[in-house]
């Protein structure tokens, strides 16, 4: 082959090889590559995390937990509160509650402002104290108002530990209470700090007790001053509320403070009582 040829052989080659190149590049442009998707990135970003999607809606992988049951949901589908305790009256009637005592120097205080407007109302006591100061208990019932279980020792953690040992300190409480009441009828349990769990709700059907919450929470037990008690309890009570408030567990005295103008203003607006020693 001569020179000539050669170099024309190689020309064209460049010169095709160069089209080509060229038709490749049109191509890329017209139709640009698809980013490859992290969907893992993608679902943590911007979809609904963890804590706030309901069960399968997440196609990640699944959080590694330890093999111990854990509580189930707080569920208010029922109109209930936390784990189904109860939260109303069921009524009109508004409850007034009383956790942490008997208290020697604040519960006789609360007893008589009760009995002077003529109200009911429901003790959440706790076990060491009804131990302690058995008279106030008896004092409680004599008077007409209604007892609840509200632990041994006011244990905010009670509902994390073993069922043994929520069975055992609930059994404790009711036998403190009924030394010093034996006829006393206990169908209440209120968990410290409204701490609910599974477990401690399962505990309270086994023995006949109704898990008790509340809907009005005034925070006296922070003893922020008799007139925001006041102004908290006024303000947010309506038709069937239960209110929550402290006989014990601190400073009491502004609670007692606000009940002189709380238990007269709610008496003209709705019918008090304590709740049922038979809830069903």
């Amino acid at each position: 082959m001569s020179r000539t040829t050669v170099r024309a052989v190689g020309l064209l080659t460049l010169v095709v090889a160069a089209l080509l190149g060229s038709a490749y590049a049109l191509g890329r442009s017209v139709v640009p590559e698809q980013p490859r998707r992290n969907t893992a990135s993608t679902a943590s970003a911007n979809g609904p995390h963890f804590a706030d999607q309901p069960p399968g809606t997440d196609d990640s992988p699944a959080p590694v937990t330890d093999a111990s049951p854990s509580p189930v949901p707080d569920q208010r589908d029922d109109g209930e509160g936390p784990y189904g305790a109860r939260i109303h009256t069921g009524s009109d009637r508004v409850a007034l509650t009383f956790d942490d005592g008997p208290d020697p120097q604040y519960t006789p205080q609360v007893l008589d402002l009760l009995r002077s407007y003529g109200v009911k109302a429901t003790f959440c006591v706790v076990g060491e104290n009804a131990q302690n100061h058995p008279e106030l208990i008896e004092a409680i019932v004599a008077e007409g108002h209604t007892l609840c279980n509200h632990s041994w020792n006011h244990d905010t953690t009670l509902g994390k530990r073993s069922p043994d040992a929520i069975r055992a300190d609930l059994l404790r409480t009711n036998d403190a209470i009924r030394a010093a009441a034996p006829n006393a009828r206990i169908a209440w349990f209120r968990q410290p700090g409204g701490e609910w769990t599974y477990p401690v709700v399962s505990i309270c059907t086994e023995l006949g007790l109704t898990p008790l919450h509340w809907s009005v929470d005034p925070s006296d037990w922070q003893a922020p001053g008799a007139a925001k008690v006041t102004s908290a309890v006024l303000g947010d009570t309506g038709p069937g509320s239960i209110v929550l408030m402290h006989d014990a567990g601190g400073d009491r005295r502004g609670t007692v403070e606000a009940l002189h103008r709380i238990l007269p203003e709610l008496i003209s607006r709705y019918q008090l009582e304590a709740l049922p020693t038979d809830p069903t």
